[in-house]
């Protein structure tokens, strides 16, 4: 027997992210037998910071965000898909998309991942201490904070998520960010948007400061300090029987004010790349192709801890029935979610931007000051 060609890819540390990924592996290697591919994994953080340059240059396939598009576009580290597969699976895939998700992977013409995964920042409850506490769910942001006054609310506050929630509120005070090349938003409504988040942030547990979603959701099914979360990039392994100790369920996010939309928060997700540097392009695009169709992404892609990209999967009794409405519940989130720049330098600034707002939501200060550097943060990467 030929020995089979190896193809390595990179992935995150979470079951979302990880064991999906293996799973569909192993059965894309008993359809093709020639075939194996070998899974590592990354932290979070390291997911959102280490250069996808770097990652192309060691792996063939890669799990990515999609903030990442504009340089991949400027460095052709990965292949365009669009190049490698059909116009009618391109348009399933665009037709299908979980809001912008699909579109968050085109840049420059062409299609640089498939959105295999789609997430936004959305709330979620423990429903039992809901009912323990005699509570009902928020449906405004004054409720929110009224919740956080009892010591019940927790979010995710390290630098990335507290970037992508600043978003959240500038969408929120009327002003999406970045419409202009030159500041991040407008003066009036980046200080409103900030001292918002601070009334919020302000009623929270400092540990909260430390803590990705994924760390937020632990807290929130391992001890019963936190019954709510407001907004925290979502995850349906926990909203699923058995995974965790505790059950979550999730929610769209509040309306700022009564009678407004919900807010509306920063889409996230991941999609699957290919190297430029593999040297087993057809195989790897075969895998995408078995990765995001429907089917797999339905059922294996799901039921091993993935969180599709795909809407059928997203609209699916099956889905639904086995975590409790997860993605009924959320998808209006999704469908109106904020999509970030991807120009090639943006990683700049989300990589340093966060630590400014994190800084102020902590310690206070000049409101002036604070978009002051985002927008010389905001400058530099431009260039």
């Amino acid at each position: 027997m030929s020995k089979p060609k190896i193809l390595k890819g990179i992935t995150w540390n979470h079951s979302r992210g990880f064991t999906s990924m293996v799973a569909t592996a192993q059965r894309f290697t008993e359809l093709n037998p020639g075939v194996e591919i070998v899974w590592e994994k990354r932290s979070l953080q390291q997911f959102a910071d280490m250069s996808i340059q770097q990652l192309a240059e060691r792996y063939d396939l890669l799990v990515i965000d999609h903030p990442w598009a504009g340089f991949a576009a400027g460095t052709k580290s990965i292949l365009p898909l669009d190049e490698y597969l059909s116009k009618e699976y391109i348009a399933d895939q665009a037709a299908n998309s979980v809001g912008r998700s699909h579109e968050s992977y085109n840049f420059n013409g062409n299609q640089w991942a498939l959105a295999i995964d789609a997430a936004t920042p959305v709330a979620s409850s423990r429903p039992d201490l809901f009912v323990k506490h005699h509570l009902s769910l928020p449906k405004t942001f004054k409720d929110v904070l009224a919740l956080a006054d009892k010591g019940l609310v927790g979010a995710a506050l390290i630098p990335i998520d507290t970037i992508m929630s600043y978003y959240m509120f500038c969408c929120a005070v009327g002003e999406e960010p970045f419409a202009s090349e030159t500041e991040v938003i407008s003066k009036e409504n980046g200080i409103k948007a900030l001292q918002l988040f601070k009334t919020l942030a302000d009623k929270i547990d400092r540990s909260f400061f430390d803590k990705n979603p994924i760390q937020v959701y632990e807290t929130m099914v391992n001890t019963d300090t936190t019954a709510y979360c407001p907004f925290a990039y979502g995850y349906s392994n926990y909203s699923r029987d058995g995974y965790a100790k505790n059950l979550l369920h999730f929610h769209d996010l509040v309306a700022l004010e009564e009678g407004y939309e919900n807010m509306k928060t920063s889409l996230g997700g991941t999609g699957l790349a290919i190297s430029s540097s593999s040297q087993y392009v057809a195989e790897a695009v075969a895998y995408a192709d078995f990765v995001g169709n429907p089917h797999t992404q339905e059922y294996l892609f799901f039921d091993n801890g993935g969180q599709p990209g795909h809407l059928k999967a997203w609209e699916s009794e099956h889905s639904n029935v086995a975590s409790h409405n997860y993605f009924k519940n959320t998808l209006p989130a999704l469908q109106r979610a904020y999509l970030r720049p991807r120009y090639h330098g943006h990683m700049h600034f989300q990589d340093h931007a966060g630590d400014v707002v994190r800084d102020y939501l902590l310690k206070g200060g000049d409101e002036q000051q604070v978009l002051d550097k985002l927008n010389q943060l905001y400058i530099e990467s431009r260039k």
